[in-house]
């Protein structure tokens, strides 16, 4: 008896050192940058200037679906699939959009690299793209996400944003700030892009 407390105690100590690495690595990863514009009661509206992604486009039609075809081959491109065999440092978030018929998932690209700077994906599903600048809407919430905790969040922030009068255009995209295997901390965030004439 007294072995198997000892195995337990060895395993959960395991467990939450790797928890708090995991967290504190995840905390170093550089975030793509914005600025918070304003701040409401259920959410917030920030600006993001251009950003340099790699992105793909499949017909999955739920979040579970495009995560794991998606993830695996962004994650196949920045660990050296690529002309270069170069190495890309992981960033965050994660973007993802699920559309009626195409959905995409795009990785953002590190800060200090230009366009023609970046190796050409080995995979040919995998495009390299400029976002144009834009104004979203932000609803935050922690937890492993799903498509019914996603679809809940696209909810509460399109309701949020009616009361106010504020318009919008395109799909509800999801962002995931955390590695799979973080189980604390974690950060999901819903976002939808708001029409400039909002702030004229």
């Amino acid at each position: 008896m007294k072995v198997f407390l000892i195995i337990i105690i060895i395993l959960v100590g395991i467990v939450v050192i790797f928890q708090i690495y995991t967290t504190m690595a995840s905390s170093k990863t550089e975030t793509q940058s914005y600025k918070v514009i304003r701040v409401e009661k259920l959410f917030e509206i920030r600006y993001y200037p251009a950003t340099i992604m790699a992105k793909i486009t499949s017909t999955s039609k739920s979040y579970r679906d495009l995560g794991s075809s998606g993830f695996s081959k962004l994650a196949k491109y920045i660990f050296g699939g690529n002309s270069e065999n170069k190495q890309i440092a992981m960033t965050s978030p994660v973007h993802m959009e699920i559309g009626d018929t195409l959905s995409t998932m795009a990785f953002v690209m590190p800060s200090h690299f230009k366009k023609d700077d970046l190796p050409n994906p080995n995979n040919t599903d995998i495009v390299i793209e400029t976002t144009e600048p834009e104004y979203v809407a932000v609803v935050q919430f922690g937890g492993f996400a799903d498509t019914k905790s996603i679809d809940r969040h696209k909810v509460i922030l399109e309701n949020a944003l009616k009361d106010l009068g504020l318009t919008y255009y395109g799909h509800f995209r999801f962002l995931g700030y955390n590695p799979p295997f973080q189980l604390f901390g974690r950060r999901n965030e819903v976002i939808i892009a708001l029409d400039t004439n909002n702030f004229k």
